[in-house]
């Protein structure tokens, strides 16, 4: 078994004395999990962080065997820990990613998305300018894996204009004219989850509300529900910043 090429680090473990076992997400062959030796040294700690991108190299003798890693750094984004927002945003993306993925399954779309925000983290001089990426990644992780809302279409009416809710059940739209009455029972639906384009704080917030409740719902319910703690501290950050 060999895999190599480029891959985004979801988490790293220590194993043994010194080495660790690193989870990274490839294009081509999805998650892939490996050994390296000697990753808590001083020399691969820099590199063995969560949101860089190496180029890796996986071996093993067998499929059953945990394979042995080699790493090269091509994308640091180490700095970034440092900084309380941007730090809580690649806590949550790479913890959520690392949850939500079967290993050994190709997401080409996922990792094309996961590698695009994070570089909107890195380039962004305000979490404004990565937010409503971080939302959509949510939403495209959601739709590959099988939870997609249909935010096309009114639910009630198969209206495709002044959408501007969506059902906590079923995940689909809802027309302001169609929810009359029932308002507070739905999510309200900020209109850059279907239009695309920038947003203001308040769409944001809506926009997490959203993917928030079926992540929790569908995506990370049992045991994989402990990864949301990572999201609500990046949550309260940014109300915090905001305010």
């Amino acid at each position: 078994m060999r895999i190599a090429g480029p891959a985004i680090i979801l988490s790293i473990r220590a194993h043994g004395e010194h080495g660790a076992i690193v989870r990274a997400l490839t294009r081509s062959d999805g998650v892939q999990a490996g050994y390296v030796r000697g990753g808590r040294s001083r020399t691969l700690r820099p590199i063995l962080q969560p949101a860089n991108t190496i180029s890796g190299e996986w071996r093993a003798r067998t499929a059953e065997q945990l394979p042995a890693l080699t790493v090269e750094l091509v994308d640091t984004r180490a700095t970034l820990h440092g900084e309380p927002l941007a730090a809580g945003a690649l806590e949550w993306l790479t913890a959520l990613t690392a949850a939500a993925l079967p290993e050994a399954q190709p997401y080409p779309r996922v990792y094309d998305a996961l590698d695009g925000v994070l570089g909107a983290i890195a380039a962004a001089p305000s979490a404004r300018g990565w937010a409503t990426g971080l939302v959509r990644y949510e939403l495209l992780l959601l739709a590959g894996l099988g939870f997609g809302l249909d935010l096309s279409a009114c639910t009630v009416s198969r209206a495709t204009e002044d959408l501007g809710y969506v059902s906590p059940r079923s995940g689909a739209a809802v027309a302001r004219g169609a929810a009359r009455g029932y308002e507070a029972k739905l999510l309200p639906l900020p209109d850059f989850l279907r239009e695309g384009g920038a947003a203001e704080w308040p769409d944001i917030f809506d926009g997490l509300r959203i993917t928030g409740h079926f992540l929790a719902r569908d995506l990370l319910p049992g045991p994989r529900s402990d990864v949301l703690a990572a999201r609500e501290r990046l949550v309260e950050r940014l109300k915090r910043a905001v305010a």
